[in-house]
């Protein structure tokens, strides 16, 4: 009678592969516990510097915000009394809008633009000196381009002021009329961050398959209808991103203004960040200053969180339809 070994083979086989994989695990185990204080001594410098210069003056900030903390003084707990004076406070009020308006002329300026330009770009030419051209103003820093743009659009001896002049058209106070001073902070910051935008923009486009265009083609679609129906739906994902990073650098605008208009004429460009620089080194209210610093964190956070929270859902309903 023949005896079936098969089944105890394959017992024993499935032993031995088993503390073969706790061995190995063991053994892996073993090497990482080796490796804990070399990568601690790696990771230590970086996260140093994240605890004192990021994570500490945050949470300092948040504490001093609840104060009436000023330079020659103690910081005294108040509570909530800053935000209740935030609430009445005119000039932050004022301060809000002009940000909100900036934010809204320069983001939109950069995401359009670089779009276009990325379009451009993608469809007309594969050159990378263009490429490069095209990131160079973004190379440039605030205090330079600030210079540079108030030499530029200076009422008197600015060059676009003089070509105005020899076309007829009178001179433009760019940075000295409340009608301008946005306008003209959104156009340098337009002019700054194109090229970084356009470059974002112009990778995502490179990943887009070319079947589905082609495919469109055969089906007799524009280049209009395409854009619409194929490109910006399938980059939405980078757009989404690319709008979070222009709306939160915009919102950061500071030494911009403090080169050009110094939040002026007639508080016309005092947007928020420079507010927030007068109370704290103006004024030495710095309880007052973290404030209005946690309460512009708190509007940056709810615009992010609201956009992508708009992109999953557009994301979701593509899905869906396809």
């Amino acid at each position: 009678m023949a005896v079936d070994v098969a089944p105890a083979h394959r017992a024993r086989t499935a032993a031995v592969a088993q503390r073969t994989r706790r061995s190995t695990r063991r053994s892996v185990a073993a090497a990482h516990r080796g490796d804990a204080p070399l990568a601690w001594l790696l990771v230590a410098p970086a996260l140093l510097g994240f605890l004192v210069f990021a994570a500490y003056p945050t949470l300092r900030g948040i504490y001093l915000s609840f104060t009436d903390f000023r330079v020659l003084g103690d910081a005294h707990w108040i509570g909530g009394a800053n935000f209740a004076r935030m609430m009445d406070d005119e000039v932050f009020w004022n301060s809000l809008r002009v940000t909100i308006y900036y934010v809204l002329l320069s983001a939109g300026g950069v995401i359009v633009l670089g779009l276009v330009t990325a379009v451009v770009l993608h469809r007309l030419t594969a050159s990378t000196t263009i490429r490069s051209l095209v990131i160079i103003p973004f190379l440039v820093s605030n205090i330079v381009a600030g210079v540079i743009w108030t030499w530029m659009l200076d009422s008197q001896l600015g060059i676009a002021n003089e070509l105005f002049q020899a076309v007829g058209i009178p001179r433009i106070q760019f940075f000295t009329d409340p009608q301008w001073a946005v306008p003209s902070l959104a156009a340098v910051t337009i002019w700054k961050g194109l090229g970084y935008t356009t470059i974002l923009l112009f990778v995502g486009l490179q990943a887009l398959p070319h079947q589905v265009y082609e495919a469109a083609r055969l089906d007799g679609a524009s280049e209009v209808q395409m854009f619409f129906r194929i490109t910006i739906p399938m980059l939405r994902p980078v757009l989404a991103m690319v709008v979070i990073l222009t709306i939160i650098n915009c919102f950061q605008i500071f030494d911009l203004v403090q080169v050009t208009t110094k939040g002026g004429p007639e508080n016309s460009t005092n947007v928020l960040q420079n507010y927030i620089y007068s109370k704290a080194f103006g004024q030495f209210d710095f309880g007052y200053a973290s404030a209005l610093s946690l309460g512009l964190f708190l509007i940056m956070l709810v615009i992010t969180f609201v956009q992508m929270r708009i992109s999953r859902i557009n994301e979701s309903d593509s899905e869906g339809v396809a």
